[in-house]
């Protein structure tokens, strides 16, 4: 039988996509296409109104055409389970657990099915993969949240903290370096979080820069408030650590930033970035930033475009604030206006590409690596470590190498480089 699987979401969901994709190979099943597939596996999303809409319509798309059996999973149906076991033509439904058992949910199907389970105190599910479809391959070692941002949907979709045994972990990474794989990408709900009194997340980095033939580790998002002494110490010893950090700041305005319930001000935020810069002086630093937030001021959302400024983000994640039934923020009152929103989003947008040339020409000239992650049209296209988008001439052989380049112009969103014969 042939199976589909269409990931919504984060990198978690895209690394459990992966996993369960793996398991089916293994079982006998048959990677098909979106018309000629028997089963069909929704990795649904919930983080806001937008991914729940989007999850709802794959399911409804899919279940038009008819498939044999048709699986939903993921975060959508472990808060709304009720609607969607009640959607015709949907067979299985789980949550954010099971996913690495869907062939057994699949083998011993017989009528209609549904799993979720309570995630706050549930061990961590171990997951295994052995190659992943892009250069760069996730690896997930942790899941769940604790902090309850008053935003936040997470916690509920997600569970409690829980990590991965590091044994498991360092057993992955080195087998997905001996597969070819040069980029490892730590992935989690909240992967700073990773590990215990015992075991820290530090003390995983320093593990892992030691696996041989590994290139970069990239860390996908990681709070301000886990990027510690021990964490710096690490970056400070080894280039390994790619010159790219992903750190949320969600509001310049320290009275956002409270209403949110987040862990800092923005003075401990700025300060943070300054001690990363003092080892780090070149590091691309991207973020995410919430705009009308309940509450958000035109003066709340100057404050923060100041704040940005100040900090020199490479790049910003912008989105509009989503009320989430069930979080704190759903109940404040000051709803913004949802055309605020949108202009609050496109001004920041455009500051986001203008910081994003800014860092981008910082580099002409200068000589890089990337790994070619794409071929097309005679051009190679990958990313260095500190995430620039390189687009030069070159040959196939190099997909998936460690190219050296000169960058010589910048046409956004790419860095034009020419590649520099050995």
């Amino acid at each position: 039988m042939k199976f589909y699987i269409v990931n919504l979401g984060c990198k978690v969901n895209a690394y459990e996509s992966m996993v369960i994709s793996d398991e089916l190979v293994n079982s006998g099943y048959i990677k098909g296409s979106i018309d000629d597939a028997d089963i069909y596996i929704v990795n649904t999303c919930f983080v806001t109104n937008v991914a729940e809409n989007k999850s709802f319509q794959m399911i409804r798309k899919v279940i038009r055409k008819n498939h044999k059996l048709v699986i939903v999973c993921g975060c959508l149906p472990q808060i709304e389970h009720e609607r969607v076991l009640k959607m015709d033509g949907v067979d299985i439904v789980l949550g954010n657990k099971d996913k690495s058992k869907i062939v057994d949910y699949i083998n011993n199907y017989k009528e209609k099915t549904s799993k979720i389970y309570n995630l706050e105190n549930v061990e961590f599910e171990d997951m295994q993969l052995n190659n992943f479809d892009k250069t760069r391959a996730f690896v997930k070692i942790q899941d769940g949240c604790n902090n309850f941002c008053s935003y936040c949907i997470i916690p509920y979709t997600r569970g409690g903290l829980r990590s991965k045994d590091k044994d498991l972990v360092l057993k992955e990474v080195n087998t997905l370096v001996s597969n070819s794989h040069k980029e490892i990408v730590l992935t989690g709900i909240h992967t700073g979080n990773y590990g215990d009194e015992t075991y820290s997340f530090a003390d995983l980095l320093n593990d892992l820069i030691k696996v041989n033939n590994l290139k970069r580790i990239r860390i996908s998002s990681i709070e301000a408030t886990e990027v510690n002494k021990r964490v710096l110490e690490v970056f400070k010893k080894s280039d390994i650590l790619v010159d790219h950090m992903h750190i949320p700041l969600q509001s310049g305005s320290d009275k956002i930033l409270k209403l949110m319930n987040r862990k800092y001000d923005k003075k401990y935020f700025i300060d943070k970035i300054n001690e990363i810069r003092k080892i780090r002086p070149s590091i691309s630093i991207t973020t995410d930033v919430i705009v009308g937030f309940p509450g958000e001021t035109e003066s709340d959302f100057l404050e923060s475009i100041d704040t940005i400024k100040k900090i020199g983000f490479t790049k910003i994640h912008v989105f509009p604030y989503s009320p989430r039934k069930g979080t704190l923020a759903s109940t404040f009152k000051d709803q913004i206006d949802e055309v605020v929103k949108k202009e609050r989003c496109h001004k920041l947008l455009e500051l986001s590409k203008e910081l994003e040339l800014s860092y981008y020409n910082k580099f002409i000239g200068s000589k890089l690596t990337f790994i070619p992650e794409v071929y097309k049209d005679n051009y190679l296209i990958g990313h260095t470590g500190n995430y620039l988008q390189i687009k030069a001439l070159g040959d196939k052989k190099l997909l998936n190498e460690i190219v050296e380049v000169e960058i010589i112009k910048i046409e956004y969103p790419y860095c034009i480089a020419n590649v520099i014969d050995k």
